[in-house]
């Protein structure tokens, strides 16, 4: 009964500390997830286990025997008596990604909802996994943080991700199910050596066992040397970071130009790595450096996969992937706004919400930028643009005209945000730059006749 004692020992010395914790299995089925299941229902019967417990199976719907799955699920947790979630996907392949990422990605995004106050998510991952996934990180290249592997326990969203028996091999896990008689789902998948995992665990693994039996121990113990690495690492980006960092995505090219070349490399990972954005290549990490000393008058632009750094002057800004909107145009009707009213304008790009009021008791004080203008005569056509031809134009701050490329440079605006600044013309003629100011041609003289913009938008990065 060695491995019953392994198993339970392992599941109660790893819950001990959290005995209010809500805790969600995250079950397939298969033997790990089984043997899972039922030692935690098994403490909890025996009132070593004082936790509530939910369980949760992901019909992913991508073998033909799912539907059979979910049944079992099911009679599993009514032997047990425990609740069962269950959610049935409908993934389609996606360029660039392959069906088992999507597939793991959206598990966890039905595990993270299956419970709205923090709780512990738990899954069969074991010793042999553990030494699967370090070596298809070291087939990657990965570098100490991918080669750390899977961790006992991290943070996933509100809830905690654990994987109490990590440390426990494959060969126990089905000799416990063995000794406890239980049934499990063989998912046909598993042996399908076309995916990596499955060609390690059959191909590879089992070799390297045969010529070292403790392979799989010794790699997990790299692994936890490669995280405490990495924790190093982190600490020292954060050092980097209270230096350099100007606001949320922005860092200080000067402080940077101070860093040796492998400690800015550490900490563009680490400031990617807080906005949950992924990882740059080695090349595109080589471009971020090397743009860094573009002539000051230049604005460099490095797109990563989800995201893109931006040098404008002395700042390297982390900004989304940005659509051309340039012909993105809206006419704005008064004649239909009610005295005691307003008409709001949806602008693209998740760049907020437009209002136009004619009644000052409208007005909101919650706005990013509020302004009035004077209205417009009845026959003049009012529009908001993202585009313009660079008309000269008189801001109410200067006291000469100047051309607005020219007044965007002087107000130290970005140049991705200039092609994102909403600007408000009156027939072709330009009267306002949204969240910059107002043209005094067109400026408001009497409240009764006034305008009232409104732009309810977060800042832009």
């Amino acid at each position: 009964m060695k491995s019953v004692n392994i198993i339970e020992s392992a599941l109660v010395q790893f819950f001990k500390s959290t005995p209010d914790k809500p805790i969600i299995i995250a079950y397939s089925g298969g033997v790990d997830s089984q043997v899972l299941l039922v030692a935690l229902a098994k403490l909890k019967q025996q009132g070593q286990l004082p936790n509530p417990v939910v369980v949760c199976h992901v019909n992913h719907g991508l073998s033909p025997h799912a539907d059979t799955w979910q049944v079992f699920a099911q009679q599993q947790c009514d032997s047990f008596d425990l609740p069962l979630l269950t959610q049935k996907l409908h993934l389609k392949k996606q360029a660039q990604q392959s069906l088992e990422a999507m597939a793991r990605d959206a598990r966890y995004q039905v595990l993270i909802k299956a419970s709205t106050e923090p709780a512990i998510i738990v899954t069969g991952h074991h010793l042999n996994d553990q030494a699967e996934t370090f070596l298809l990180a070291l087939k990657r290249g990965a570098g100490v943080k991918g080669l750390s592997a899977m961790l006992v326990s991290s943070a996933l969203a509100q809830h905690t991700l654990a994987r109490p028996l990590l440390a426990v091999s494959r060969d126990d896990i089905v000799d416990y199910a063995n000794q406890q008689k239980l049934s499990w789902i063989e998912d046909e998948s598993n042996t399908d050596e076309h995916y990596d995992r499955n060609f390690l665990r059959h191909q590879i693994l089992p070799t390297l066992n045969e010529r070292w039996p403790s392979i799989n121990k010794t790699i997990a113990r790299s692994a936890e040397h490669c995280f405490e690495a990495q924790q190093l690492l982190d600490e020292l980006a954060q050092d980097d970071l209270a230096e350099c960092q100007l606001s949320t995505f922005k860092l200080s090219v000067p402080h940077l130009y101070k860093l040796s070349e492998s400690r800015l490399k550490n900490l563009i990972r680490y400031f990617l790595s807080g906005h949950n954005f992924l990882m740059p290549t080695r090349q595109q990490l080589a471009q971020i450096c090397q743009q860094l000393n573009a002539d000051a008058d230049k604005s460099p632009v490095i797109q990563l996969a989800n995201c893109c750094f931006r040098r404008f002057r002395d700042g390297l800004y982390l900004t989304p992937i940005y659509q051309d909107i340039t012909l993105w145009q809206q006419s704005v009707d008064l004649s239909c706004v009610p005295d005691k009213s307003r008409l709001n304008v949806q602008l693209p790009e998740q760049l907020g919400v437009l209002s136009f009021s004619i009644n000052s008791e409208q007005v909101t004080t919650k706005s990013h930028w509020q302004t009035a203008i004077k209205q417009p005569a009845t026959n003049q056509l009012v529009s908001v643009r993202f585009s313009h031809d660079n008309p000269t134009c008189l801001p109410q701050y200067r006291q000469r005209s100047r051309a607005l490329k020219k007044v965007l440079q002087e107000l130290s605006i970005p140049p991705w945000q200039r092609k994102r600044l909403p600007f408000i013309y009156y027939d072709n003629e330009l009267v306002a730059v949204v969240g910059h100011f107002v043209c005094q041609a067109f400026l408001a003289d009497r409240p009764d006749l006034a305008l009232i913009v409104s732009w309810d938008s977060e800042p832009s990065f």
